[in-house]
């Protein structure tokens, strides 16, 4: 009889094919990029297969690795199948994310995260950092993943992420007239500090959509009614990066941080794994 595959080093290659590094997948199983990289090399000794191809900047499925990646899943699926025969008791969890950092990706991220242990159940809230901290603090939510607010120190730090001045391509400011925005609500801190700096430069502007979520502040962008100062991982696709052409004031990176209070080992896994899929969006 063969022996048997190793389903830590299955876990380890699919969760770095789904991620695309090492390092976001050794964050997800609360491991080093060194022994995740082991497990896979030695599944793929095991295998006699190369499964992923390796460069600097990033992880790529071999044409092995793509025949390989459905099959281990089944078998991962399978073995939490078994598990969860055994483990009456659902699991759950809430956590509430800012728009801004769920991103457009975001249905990806969920994917990956309920692969990784479908018997735990997330009640994901997606709202304004503010609004979702305030949640948090009255302890309606489990964890929370939010923008650093200033002077802030509480908090793991997940990702900086940098903010830039979007608009649909070919985008024309009109000769004259103030900088047309679109804009979060009155309680997005991103909004103050894109209006502070445009202050402080100088620069006339005027709101002319105001909408209460980031999809429909990127509807805005792409429809090319305004400028809006948005995260890169949340603007909509095919907008671009105007600041520089139109000579307007660069804006600080901003912090993901996140906050929980979880305490079990299965919620705390899947919050990590959350966590290193929201990074490799």
């Amino acid at each position: 009889m063969e022996k048997p595959l190793d389903l830590d080093a299955v876990q380890a290659f699919v969760l770095a094919a789904d991620m695309r590094s090492f390092t976001r997948a050794a964050e997800a199983l609360d491991s080093t990029q060194s022994a995740v990289s082991l497990k896979i090399k030695k599944l793929e000794q095991r295998l006699a297969r190369r499964l992923l191809e390796r460069t600097p900047r990033s992880v790529q499925l071999s044409t092995d690795g793509v025949q390989f990646l459905p099959l281990a899943r089944q078998l991962l699926a399978v073995h939490e199948r078994a598990l969860g025969q055994l483990q009456a008791d659902r699991v759950r969890f809430s956590v509430g994310i800012s728009d801004h950092v769920a991103g457009n990706d975001f249905a990806a991220v969920l994917a990956q995260v309920n692969r990784h242990d479908p018997a735990v159940v997330i009640e994901v809230r997606i709202a304004p950092s503010r609004e979702v901290m305030q949640q948090y603090l009255r302890g309606e939510l489990d964890a929370a993943i939010v923008r650093r607010e200033p002077h802030d120190t509480d908090g793991q730090l997940v990702i900086q992420e940098r903010i830039g001045w979007f608009a649909a391509p070919g985008w024309q400011q009109r000769p004259g007239e103030p900088l047309r925005l679109a804009t979060f609500s009155t309680t997005c801190r991103i909004r103050d500090l894109a209006l502070q700096r445009l202050d402080e430069a100088g620069i006339a502007w005027a709101e002319v959509f105001i909408g209460g979520g980031i999809h429909a502040v990127g509807a805005a962008v792409t429809a090319g009614l305004a400028v809006s100062a948005l995260l890169v991982r949340t603007a909509p696709p095919g907008a671009v990066e105007v600041g520089a052409r139109l000579g307007l004031p660069s804006l600080p990176l901003a912090q993901v941080v996140l906050h929980s209070r979880l305490d079990q080992a299965r919620t705390r896994d899947m919050l990590r794994v959350l966590v290193a899929a929201i990074k490799a969006a």
